[in-house]
């Protein structure tokens, strides 16, 4: 398993039920949450064999910027 961490443009609990179900559906993930205290809206996905690259597609295809940060 793996924890993919994420700064993101999502800022409130409506942007997360938009793109809630799409997260969800993703092959490999285990479990997502938003810290939206946080100045980067941050997104962490626990996940197995999960590219990055997926979720910065599921949340920009939402209209949402997403940017994988480094460890």
């Amino acid at each position: 398993m793996e924890v993919l961490v994420f700064k993101t443009s999502v800022r409130n609990r409506t942007n997360v039920q938009s793109v809630s179900a799409a997260l969800d559906s993703l092959s490999g993930v285990l479990k997502w949450n938003f810290d939206l205290q946080d100045a980067d809206n941050i997104l962490r996905v626990e996940a197995r064999e999960l590219s990055p690259r997926n979720v910065e597609l599921v949340l920009q295809y939402a209209g949402f910027a997403c940017e994988e940060l480094p460890d």
